[in-house]
C-alpha cells in the first residue's frame, strides 16, 4: 500500500498544516488549546472528516475527527496531544512559535511532541478518505488537551460515546521511529508532617516537624516494592522529588512538605502500595505518639502493555517493515 497512489500525501500542505500549528501557542500551563483545535478541526473537515469540538475548560477543547467505517469491526483510534511544555528561559536559535524551516527541519515547540504527530494522523485520515476506501470500523482522531499536567482532556474524551467501541489506540509520541507496547504506572503521593513551633534557642519547647519527616524518610528507603519483573519495563522505581519545611532558620518547623514519584509495573496493585505506607506511618506513631502525619496520593496511573503477538502489535511490525524498511523490536518506557 506505501506505493499505492491512490494514498499519497501532498507534502507541502502536510508542512503548511503542521508550521501553522507551531505557531499557535498552546504552552501548558495555561494551555489554551482551543485555537490549536479549531484549526485542526477546519482541516479535517476540509479533509471530509466528521468534526466536533469537547470544551473542557475556558479556552481549552478536544478536537474529535470521525471517519466512519461499516461498523463490522471496533474503531481505531489515532490520539495525540495539543498543548506543549513551556519553551524555557534560553534563548532559541528559532523562535519556539516561529513554525520556521530550515533546511529539511521545522522548528517550534511541539515540533516533534507532538503537534507533528496529530497532523500526521490527520493528513493520514484524509488520504484514506480521498482514497475512497471503505473501513470496516471507524478511525478516529482525538486530539486532546492537557497531558502535559492532569490530563484534563483525555480524561473527558474518556467518557465520550466514541470510545465505546475502541478496539485499539495508536499514540504518535516521538519514538524515533520505534515501537512501545508497554508504559511504567505512576503513582505519587504527598506526606505532610506537622509539628509545633517554638524558638530556635528552645527547640525543647517544640516539635520539630523536618525531624518526624526524617523518620519517615529513613523508613521509605527500606520499602521493598511486592512485583515482578516485567520483560520489557524491568524493575519498579521510587524516587523522593521535592521536600519543603519550615518557617525561619530560628524557628523549630510547624510543618514539612514531601513528594514521591513511584514507577510502577503491569502487576503491581497501587492500593496495596498505599496500604504498605499507611502501616509504615501507623508503626511510626507507635514509637512516636507525638507524629501528626497526612497521606495522600496526587497521581495515579496504572502501568499497561500489549502483549507482543497481539494481532494490532503484529499488523504495526509488518507495516514498519514495508515503509521503514527495518523490522522492529516492540519496546518499553519508563514515562508514563
Amino acid at each position: 500500500m506505501a506505493g499505492d497512489k491512490r494514498f499519497q500525501i501532498d507534502q507541502e500542505e502536510m508542512v503548511q498544516l503542521l508550521t501553522a500549528s507551531l505557531k499557535i501557542n498552546t504552552t501548558n500551563p495555561p494551555g489554551a488549546e482551543l485555537p490549536l483545535a479549531e484549526l485542526w478541526g477546519k482541516k479535517m473537515e476540509e479533509l471530509g472528516l466528521e468534526v466536533r469540538l469537547q470544551p473542557v475548560a475556558e479556552n481549552r477543547a478536544n478536537v474529535i475527527g470521525v471517519l466512519k467505517g461499516k461498523g463490522k469491526k471496533p474503531s481505531l483510534l489515532y490520539n495525540g496531544h495539543l498543548d506543549t511544555v513551556p519553551p524555557g528561559a534560553v534563548e532559541w536559535d528559532y523562535g519556539p512559535f516561529s513554525g520556521e524551516i530550515v533546511g529539511d527541519k521545522v522548528y517550534g515547540r511541539g515540533a516533534a511532541d507532538m503537534k507533528s504527530g496529530v497532523v500526521a494522523m490527520v493528513m493520514a485520515a484524509g488520504a484514506l478518505k480521498s482514497a475512497g476506501i471503505e473501513l470496516q470500523g471507524d478511525l478516529i482522531i482525538a486530539a486532546t488537551a492537557g497531558e502535559e499536567t492532569d490530563s484534563i482532556g483525555a480524561r473527558a474524551f474518556a467518557q465520550e460515546e466514541e470510545m465505546k467501541n475502541v478496539g485499539a489506540i495508536l499514540i504518535g509520541e516521538p519514538s524515533h521511529n520505534e515501537m512501545f507496547v508497554a508504559e511504567k504506572g505512576a503513582l505519587w503521593f504527598k506526606i505532610r508532617t506537622r509539628g509545633k513551633t517554638a524558638h530556635g534557642s528552645m527547640p525543647h519547647l517544640g516539635r520539630n516537624a523536618i525531624l518526624h519527616m526524617n523518620r519517615i524518610i529513613s523508613q521509605l528507603a527500606q520499602y521493598e516494592f511486592k512485583y515482578e519483573e516485567h520483560p520489557l519495563l524491568g524493575a519498579p522505581t521510587m524516587n523522593i522529588g521535592t521536600i519543603a519545611g519550615g518557617v525561619t532558620t530560628n524557628v523549630v518547623p510547624d510543618q514539612c512538605e514531601l513528594t514521591i514519584d513511584m514507577r510502577t509495573v503491569p502487576g503491581q496493585k497501587h492500593g496495596e502500595i498505599e496500604a504498605d505506607l499507611e502501616k509504615m506511618i501507623a508503626k511510626l506513631r507507635q514509637e512516636l505518639p507525638v507524629l501528626e502525619v497526612g497521606l495522600a496520593v496526587i497521581n495515579d496511573r496504572p502501568a499497561v502493555d500489549t502483549a507482543s503477538d497481539h494481532e494490532f502489535v503484529q499488523l504495526g511490525l509488518k507495516v514498519a517493515e514495508a515503509v521503514l524498511g527495518k523490522q522492529l523490536v516492540p519496546g518499553g518506557v519508563n514515562y508514563y
